[in-house]
């Protein structure tokens, strides 16, 4: 198989060293070159023909942001990591580095004690996402978030994915989980739900501490619901989205006639903290069928166990498709798994939530009005 062929943009030759040792540990992957900043990235990638880049932040003469607008307009497709000191510092930062264009982002190593320790960090956080976005992993896309497509897997989806009641169905709550490609899919999401949207949504973004502040930030400033980094003992309701803050688990419990979160330290799941099946499942025990699960593009499995849980219950599932995820791994073990009714496009997404959410509630007044 051919080698993967990267491009380390890099101010700092230490970080260069590390970067390049890192990665030739693994025989998939060849170091294509390296460039010291992104202007001289930028007249190196026609030279060495990379398949993937990292891509520092902060750099002399041209910046990390300045060089990814550069690139995308000559490599609309090339995939990018940011790599950076200021990635994990600078939270803001690197959000508007997805924002505009860049395929995902590994925070450099800190406090590891020694470069032993510091390599090995690279290796079990940037291999994957490299292999990942060079095809090497399977249920890859590398879609633009606001790509449309058919439905391609109609024959994956459950004929009996619906709830399993005679009454009508009402949402009670929106879950959603998402990973890689996350923050952009919940900015072309959340904006277009109403501020007098009638249930809570909580959400679970893979994503260190820090970022989940900012990322929450950032969704509120977007969207007409008031969204939140996620605290000990709020009090979910209508109108608004709480979002997992990094490095806690987030559940729901009733408090009298209210829904607070919870937040925990438990054991990763999946390998992550905050988890989505972590969410779901509290979910599901909180709000029994009455819960609606979106599942969007994101590496990894998480969410199919908790879809399972919330399908049980009776509630309904619904998941982005290939052609518009970043990276069909989510939502594609979930659809794999025959746990969702639904296959949409990341615009359609947001129309589907307010129409399930709203037809129950349609449902459920007539059927008061007419007993």
């Amino acid at each position: 198989m051919k080698k993967i062929r990267v491009l380390i943009v890099d101010d700092s030759t230490v970080i260069r060293r590390i970067l390049s040792d890192s990665l030739a540990t693994d025989p998939m992957i060849e170091i294509a070159g390296t460039a010291a900043n992104g202007k001289i990235a930028l007249a190196k990638i026609a030279q060495v023909n990379p398949d993937i880049i990292t891509l520092d932040m902060e750099m002399p003469e041209m910046d990390g942001l300045t060089t990814l607008t550069e690139l995308r307009k000559a490599y609309p497709k090339l995939p990018v990591i940011m790599f950076s000191t200021l990635t994990q510092r600078g939270a803001e930062a690197t959000l508007e580095a997805l924002a505009r264009g860049a395929n995902d982002y590994v925070t450099k190593p800190a406090n590891v004690g020694s470069v032993t320790a510091a390599i090995q960090n690279v290796q079990n956080e940037l291999i994957p996402k490299i292999k990942m976005f060079c095809g090497a992993q399977p249920r890859l896309r590398t879609a633009p978030v606001s790509a449309t497509s058919p439905n391609r897997l109609a024959a994956t989806i459950r004929k009996d994915a619906v709830p399993r009641s005679n009454k009508p169905s009402t949402i009670d709550a929106v879950v959603i989980g998402t990973s890689t490609g996350g923050p952009n899919a919940l900015a072309a999401v959340l904006p277009r739900i109403p501020a007098n949207f009638p249930v809570p949504i909580l959400i679970v973004q893979h994503m260190p501490p820090i970022f989940t502040t900012h990322l929450a930030a950032r969704l509120d400033q977007l969207s007409p619901l008031r969204v939140v980094e996620a605290a000990e003992g709020d009090s979910v309701a209508p109108g608004g989205a709480w979002l997992a803050p990094g490095n806690f688990h987030m559940t729901m419990r009733r408090t009298g006639t209210q829904v607070r979160v919870s937040l925990n330290q438990n054991m990763p799941e999946n390998s992550c903290r905050p988890a989505v099946d972590v969410l779901f499942r509290s979910a599901a025990q909180v709000f029994g069928g009455n819960v609606l699960a979106v599942v969007m593009t994101g590496m990894g499995q998480d969410g199919q166990r908790g879809s399972e849980v919330i399908r049980d219950a009776g509630g309904r599932v619904i998941a982005q498709d290939e052609a518009t995820s970043v990276v069909w791994g989510m939502p594609g073990s979930v659809a794999q798994a025959g746990l969702a009714e639904q296959l949409l496009p990341l615009n359609r997404i947001a129309d589907e939530i307010i129409k399930l959410t709203q037809s129950g509630r349609a449902q459920r007044s007539l059927t008061t009005i007419g007993s």
